[in-house]
């Protein structure tokens, strides 16, 4: 076999490819890689077996991630919450890793990682591998009928607060439009300050609308005029994911987070989605583990490798945390979305 380069984006094979594959994800999807190269800069690129005259039949998809605080790396891919190897087998796998190996000093890249949650990459290589982070991925299964879904929720932390948000009298705003777009963002701003984090830049929401189109959609909850929460989501095939969500802690009493979830939720079966991707949680953030439990029970386990196994992965990981966290508690609340546009591109 030979490793043969493909542009994700223009070369329409690799459409195809995620359009039929079963592990491909929104992730996958060339409007997602749009989204990160043109708000970030980053290079995205399709590793594969396939020679140019025929049909992908597998695929690996990274971005060139070059970044003067933290380094050359290829990551599959940055900001996403997981992206599987778009293979068939292990040894398709295992060929396509070796390569990118040992092509790593002649590039200057310092590591690739690759974000898997079907794929245990342990035996993948030979060469130094390390598990660099792990977080839960919960996945709500949609078949069953509305009633027995909502009736397998946690009866305290879901149900009643679903409830009390219906007798709240919130009202919900669905769409994608400039307006609602800026009301998320600022509540967005809110919750990333109260979490000691610098929010991601506007131009990212912005060009996930532009590269999206209806498969993006913004919820937002108001008591009277004001916006009290928001989810954003969005749709590739048969799936919704649940990317963002924000609240002003003022209003937490209503239970607006839950009550925005299962409205999504209601919508996205009767669309005929049949599964409801909640996100990644980092292992260590008990309260948010709690959280997605009460809605799915048993979540799959996300590893992120990285090959070879490199002390800059975990330190960069420390190193923007606590940058984030410094440059929150030091600038003001109106300056947040500056620092956000200034540090986040190195954080991937």
């Amino acid at each position: 076999m030979n490793i043969y380069q493909v542009d994700p984006i223009r070369d329409r094979r690799w459409t195809e490819l995620v359009e039929r594959h079963p592990r491909a994800s929104i992730f996958h999807t060339p409007a997602w890689l749009q989204t990160l190269q043109s708000t970030y800069g980053y290079e995205p690129v399709a590793f594969t077996t396939s020679p140019s005259t025929a049909a992908l039949q597998n695929g690996v998809v990274f971005c060139r991630v070059k970044s003067w605080i933290t380094g050359r790396r290829l990551i599959s891919l940055p900001f996403s919450d997981h992206c599987e190897p778009l293979c068939d087998s292990a040894n398709e796998l295992n060929f396509i890793i070796r390569y990118l190996q040992a092509i790593l000093d002649r590039q200057s890249w310092k590591y690739l990682e690759v974000r898997a949650v079907d794929w245990d990459l342990s035996g993948v290589s030979d060469a130094n591998v390390s598990v660099a982070a792990e977080y839960w991925l919960h996945v709500l299964d949609l078949h069953p009928e509305l009633d027995g879904l909502f009736r397998g929720f946690d009866k305290d932390s879901v149900q009643r607060r679903v409830r009390r948000a219906e007798r709240a009298g919130l009202v919900e705003k669905t769409g994608r439009s400039e307006s609602l777009l800026k009301d998320f963002y600022g509540l967005f701003v809110t919750t990333r300050s109260r979490h000691r984090l610098p929010p991601t830049p506007y131009s990212w929401f912005e060009n996930l609308l532009r590269c999206h189109g209806d498969a993006l959609e913004i919820r937002l909850a108001c008591t009277g005029q004001t916006p009290v929460a928001a989810i954003l989501t969005l749709r590739f095939r048969d799936f919704v994911y649940y990317k963002y969500g924000c609240s002003d802690s003022q209003f937490h009493k209503f239970g607006a987070i839950p009550w925005l979830l299962w409205r999504a939720i209601c919508s996205a079966k009767s669309h005929g989605a049949t599964r409801f991707d909640m996100g990644r949680t980092d292992v260590e953030q008990a309260g948010l583990v709690a959280f997605k439990d009460h809605w799915v029970r048993q979540p799959k386990r996300l590893a992120y490798w990285t090959f070879p196994e490199h002390p800059l992965r975990r330190a960069t990981t420390g190193w923007t945390k606590r940058l984030g966290s410094y440059f929150v508690s030091h600038v003001p609340n109106k300056l947040l979305p500056l620092t956000g546009r200034l540090v986040y591109r190195h954080m991937a």
